[in-house]
């Protein structure tokens, strides 16, 4: 390995005056008032002129596109209002029972709070039975009371 590092330290390195001159009486020099034509081995940055002119070009596409975005939004909500509606209260729906779901099993974890509420749901379900469905004349208030809220909701007015 040190034979390795020695043996590239020690290349000679190149000597350039040796190399022959080209000649030049060839090629006429060009005068300093004619404008050099683009050839094929001109630097790439030769036409920087059409670099800014393709750059407007975009951005004027770009910000005509994004003036009109409202428009375009507002046309495809329009035509589309029905599904876009649906679809977003489908998805309000799962994302709510999600976290209703996660909330009850949350609950469920926490020791005595799910029998508890067990406890009380058992009661309340009692007494809305004693209350309204052993009797008949509570059984017609309790209709009465379902008409009149669905009246309430749906608008009419009894």
């Amino acid at each position: 390995m040190s034979t390795e590092l020695q043996s590239e330290s020690t290349t000679p390195e190149p000597d350039n005056t040796a190399t022959p001159e080209p000649d030049n009486t060839a090629t006429p020099e060009p005068d300093s008032t004619t404008t050099p034509s683009p050839s094929s081995d001109s630097t790439p940055f030769s036409g920087t002129s059409e670099i800014p002119q393709q750059l407007q070009q975009i951005w004027d596409k770009v910000s005509g596109w994004l003036g009109n975005l409202p428009d375009y939004v507002t046309d495809f909500f329009q035509e589309y209002r029905r599904p876009i509606i649906t679809i977003a209260l489908l998805v309000a729906a799962v994302v709510s029972v999600k976290v209703v779901l996660a909330i009850l099993g949350a609950v469920s974890e926490i020791p005595l709070l799910s029998p508890t509420f067990e406890l009380i749901g058992l009661g309340y379900s009692g007494w809305f039975i004693y209350r309204y469905l052993l009797r008949a004349s509570n059984r017609r208030e309790l209709m009465e009371d379902i008409n009149s809220l669905r009246d309430q909701v749906m608008g009419k007015h009894s």
